[in-house]
């Protein structure tokens, strides 16, 4: 603990006291932002202004430990408050998540300033922590070792009016040598069927047209109450729930997706056509020294069936490049899974140790240049097959549900933007009509680029739709108060299913 001469003299609590979130990583942390964002809300603080950067009374860090300069970032971001902090009487700082779960006391150690360290496993008690902090005049230190009560009993405040995650399990199993999660966030512990469609069913009535089940392993689902088909049945069940229009999930194992899954996700018509496998590598000796439990004749295997079940699937992965002992054979296999594969999207990733992995241990590490230039490859080729893809589109008719936020030339072009079914991003001409983000368009794709798709002729028909009025709603809402924002979280639309972000928790 470090002395109260190193934190900021208290203040009047009756005063009101906002707050920021910075959120670094993958899925699961964007969405315990949200549970923080509502545990503090609960607590009586509210958002920061838009662009206060640091001028908030509260700070909170929400960290991730995947990737090899987390904890530089970290402390050179609490080393730019530092002054600040000095001169605000008052002022707290936070650091959760994975680094913190991780580093524990170094924080406080190496950042005397800071007010709160917690864990993944204690998100529940930050503030209590901040007020013992302030009472107390000294840092509190909190990681609890195992989960403590689901995250998805807390207050949540919600990032989007019509969409949303809805976490089915926490932790992981699994034990690939690049990946430190199960360490941070335990062993698999999922969520009774009944809590989670009952969650499902309060979002719906309050608007909510999209969910994204989310886990670490999310389809491992069922691993820890004894049923192996559990999350078919689960996504079926999702399609018996009126007024639920989009169901999504991320991200599976292929170790664990089975054929049940993929009949599920092609007989429940609310369950979008869209699947993020998680490839990692081609090569079966690098899946191997991985610890990656299926080898590439397996994860085509899994893509081929996809693709006879549901024909017009789009399938995107994740992809290491540079892993230790990788051969330029090795490499080569990738490319051929790629080829063959041809996935719609690819989230590719220089190998960086991740301290505390058996991985940042292993010989045969690649030199920086020639991991750069294999790198370069993947992501030539990917791109070419990414948007070959994208011109089949070209000519169909597609129901686009609106969305705020994803199109950052919307603006100047006078075009809206939504996802399709199978989650391609399309801009599209704006219509005469009103359409708000939650509204469902059809349109006809007439341009394909990359990454993006362009229907450039007149919109063909708008739905209306409760998720649109419940966007209306919160605007509104937002219009009559000082409107704040999460500092670090993306902005209002639909849940990507992979954020770029980060190699890190959530990518399995």
């Amino acid at each position: 603990m470090t002395s109260s001469s190193d934190r900021s003299p208290a203040v009047d609590v009756l005063s009101t006291r906002t707050y920021e979130i910075r959120t670094y990583g993958c899925q699961m942390n964007v969405h315990d932002s949200e549970r923080l964002a509502g545990l503090l809300e609960d607590a009586g603080y509210v958002r920061a202004p838009e662009g206060s950067d640091g001028e908030a009374d509260v700070v909170v860090f929400n960290t991730c430990a995947v990737r090899e300069n987390a904890d530089n970032k970290l402390y050179g971001n609490l080393g730019h408050l530092a002054p600040k902090k000095a001169s605000r009487p008052g002022m707290q700082i936070a650091v959760g998540g994975c680094l913190a779960q991780k580093d524990r006391d170094t924080i406080v150690k190496r950042a005397p300033w800071v007010d709160v360290v917690f864990g993944t496993h204690n998100i529940g008690k930050l503030p209590v922590l901040l007020e013992r902090a302030r009472v107390q005049e000294e840092a509190q230190v909190e990681i609890a070792e195992s989960l403590e009560a689901f995250p998805s009993t807390l207050p949540t405040r919600r990032e989007s009016a019509y969409a949303a995650w809805v976490s089915i399990s926490v932790g992981c199993n699994n034990t690939c040598t690049f990946c430190i999660v199960p360490a941070l966030r335990g062993k698999e512990k999922d969520r009774r069927p009944g809590d989670i469609l009952a969650e499902i069913e309060a979002l719906v009535a309050e608007g909510v047209s999209e969910i994204t089940l989310l886990g670490q392993n999310v389809n491992a689902y069922g691993s820890d109450i004894g049923d192996r088909e559990a999350f078919s049945k689960l996504l079926r069940a999702c399609g018996k729930i009126d007024g639920l229009e989009r169901v999504r999930f991320t991200s599976p194992h292929p170790r664990d997706f089975t054929d049940d899954v993929i009949a599920a996700m092609a007989e429940t018509p609310n369950v979008m056509p869209q699947l993020h496998m998680p490839l990692q590598s081609g090569s079966d000796p690098v899946l191997k020294a991985m610890r990656r439990s299926y080898r590439q004749e397996r994860f085509l295997g899994i893509i081929e069936k996809v693709r006879a079940a549901i024909p017009h699937a789009a399938i995107s992965t994740d992809i290491i490049v540079g892993f230790p002992g990788e051969t330029e054979e090795d490499f080569q296999q990738t490319l051929h899974v790629v080829r063959e594969a041809r996935f719609a999207q690819a989230f590719t990733f220089q190998y960086s140790k991740r301290p505390g992995t058996p991985a940042a241990e292993m010989d045969g590490q690649i030199p920086k240049k020639v991991v750069q230039e294999r790198y370069e490859r993947l992501v030539a080729l990917q791109e070419e097959i990414s948007w070959e893809e994208n011109k089949k589109q070209v000519g169909r008719t597609l129901e686009l549900m609106v969305a705020e936020g994803e199109g950052r030339k919307d603006d100047t072009t006078h075009r809206l933007s939504g996802r399709a079914p199978d989650n391609r991003l399309v801009h599209f001409t704006k219509p005469d009509q009103e359409v708000r983000p939650g509204d469902v368009v059809t349109v006809e794709v007439t341009y394909a680029a990359p990454h993006h798709l362009l229907a450039e002729g007149p919109v063909l028909d708008v739905r209306r739709t409760r998720a649109g009025d419940a966007w209306e709603k919160r605007t509104a809402e937002k219009a009559a108060k000082p409107a704040g924002v999460l500092l670090g979280l993306p902005k209002v639309g639909v849940p990507e299913p992979l954020p770029a972000v980060s190699g890190g928790c959530a990518v399995d």
